[in-house]
């Protein structure tokens, strides 16, 4: 009997790893994001940081999730509470999650889609940063914003021309929304 005969009619369960659909490099696309997620879900019950939360969105899908955060004391965005989306792609935490503020907002690195313009969301991604990291960097921003790399000019213009119309603007602007 050659070796090719013998591994055929091995016993049951000795069925080489390249014989059951093929040799498995590592988890399938998104379960390695949904296990790193499962386990900032539980920090951010545990351990919450004041002013934001993050959740998965009610469908179940745990690449998508919805977040809120409050606006800092002693900006114009105090006593206001912005909503977000989290959108995860399949190889998180090795790419950042795709975010949106769902609340209308008036920021100089906030466009009127709601997309934001942050390093950390973008060239300066790693996978060290997890959702509350990003949630307390937005918040932040919110009272330091970079107006050496606007998405919306005007606004950085009156931040640091004309904070009384900045602030007039932005509840103009502010809006509750919906969950969805």
């Amino acid at each position: 009997m050659s070796f090719a005969e013998e591994s055929q009619n091995s016993a049951p369960g000795n069925v080489p790893a390249n014989k059951l659909g093929g040799a498995r490099k590592g988890a399938e696309p998104g379960q390695n994001a949904a296990k790193r997620l499962q386990t900032e879900l539980m920090q951010l019950m545990t351990s919450p940081a004041p002013g934001v939360s993050a959740f998965p969105s009610a469908d179940g899908n745990l690449l998508s999730w919805r977040a809120t955060i409050e606006g800092p004391e002693d900006t114009p965005y105090s006593g206001l509470t912005f909503k977000l989306s989290f959108e995860f792609p399949s190889n998180y935490p090795y790419a950042p999650p795709t975010v949106l503020f769902r609340t209308p907002i008036y920021h100089p690195n906030v466009d009127f889609s709601g997309r934001i313009c942050l390093d950390i969301l973008k060239d300066k991604w790693t996978a060290a940063y997890n959702i509350q990291t990003v949630l307390l960097s937005l918040q932040s921003l919110l009272g330091e914003p970079n107006n050496a790399s606007p998405l919306n000019g005007e606004a950085a213009e009156l931040w640091d021309n004309d904070p009384t119309l900045f602030k007039t603007k932005v509840m103009d602007r502010h809006k509750d929304v919906e969950d969805d």
